[in-house]
């Protein structure tokens, strides 16, 4: 079995005050870190708590540091290899959603969903799956892809708005998030309808809470998606049911973005910046303004800055009571 590389667990104030001590008497060299309350190194064994109470041990001596310092001496019990058993919801047969290009001005939007058991959780112990937004190799992106769609017993499912059927559903929905709730519900129906090869069957399905209400989701779901539990909440992408379908709608967000590089001859950037709307500008100029909804999505104020059009007055935002 591979050895443990990386390992993430949350301490106390006392539990975090008493291994910063036990690691400045044993000589570790402490660095600053952004976010982080203090992060110390030694050999093989890198330490990092963040100041939201989490700690992150990482290197060749993460298992050696794990069952010999951090269990016996900080946390005072044996956790290592009881993860299950501590918090059976990691084993949990589940399906996780999530997005890619919604922030996105060039490319489509698209919306994936992974099925996992204790299995594929198992399979995965060591992978590197994680959101994806902290993977910033679209290399490794696909190479992870790969990996989930291989897993025997993951199922997964993608469905991608190309930009012109996304500006069709805007103009029809009038709503960014309404649109990523049909895109939600649409994955959790095709998910469901694939429940015979999943065993066990999911007793959840799980999601980012990207809209202010959790109806918004709720009251998309379709025939299939109604007779699951839905649970929506932030940072949804903690859960590796949901970080794997991050990774297969990125995979499918960067693939659908480079052939449309390759049709119009033109770089397009990820993102929405100032390289972004130099690219619209220069689309525009080469492929003409028709163009456009092609390759982008026209709600974004860009698409009016590339074409010269005024920007309607910005409206501040203001949380509903």
């Amino acid at each position: 079995m591979k050895p443990l590389t990386s390992y993430t667990c949350k301490l106390s104030e006392g539990q975090a005050a008493e291994l910063e001590g036990w690691l400045r008497d044993h000589h570790f060299k402490f660095r600053q870190v952004p976010y982080a309350r203090f992060a110390a190194e030694k050999e093989k064994t890198n330490l990092v708590f963040y100041e939201s109470g989490k700690l992150v041990v990482q290197g060749k001596g993460t298992q050696e540091f794990v069952e010999f310092v951090l269990e016996p001496e900080i946390l005072k019990e044996a956790r290592l290899g009881y993860e299950a058993m501590l918090n059976p919801d990691l084993v949990l047969p589940r399906l996780g959603v999530d997005e890619s290009g919604k922030g996105d001005f060039f490319g489509p939007l698209c919306i994936a969903g992974a099925y996992v058991n204790e299995a594929v959780v198992k399979a995965w112990k060591d992978a590197g799956i994680r959101d994806s937004k902290n993977i910033s190799s679209d290399k490794r992106i696909k190479e992870l892809a790969e990996l989930i769609r291989k897993t025997p017993g993951c199922v997964t499912t993608v469905v991608p708005i190309g930009n012109e059927a996304y500006n069709r559903l805007y103009a029809k929905m009038g709503s960014a998030n309404t649109m990523l709730a049909w895109g939600h519900a649409r994955v959790i129906e095709n998910l469901m309808g694939l429940k015979h090869q999943m065993n066990p069957a999911p007793v959840r399905a799980i999601s980012d809470q990207f809209a202010h209400h959790e109806e918004t989701v709720a009251q998309a779901l379709m025939t299939l998606g109604r007779g699951i539990e839905l649970v929506q909440k932030h940072r949804a992408e903690e859960d590796l049911a949901v970080a794997a379908a991050s990774i297969l709608a990125r995979h499918e967000f960067v693939t659908r973005l480079g052939s449309l590089e390759k049709q119009f001859a033109i770089k397009l950037p990820k993102g929405a910046s100032a390289a972004v709307d130099a690219a619209a500008k220069e689309f525009i100029a080469k492929q003409g303004a028709d163009n456009l909804p092609k390759v982008a999505k026209m709600h974004f104020r860009t698409a009016l800055r590339a074409q010269g059009l005024p920007e309607p007055p910005k409206v501040e935002w203001r949380r509903g009571k």
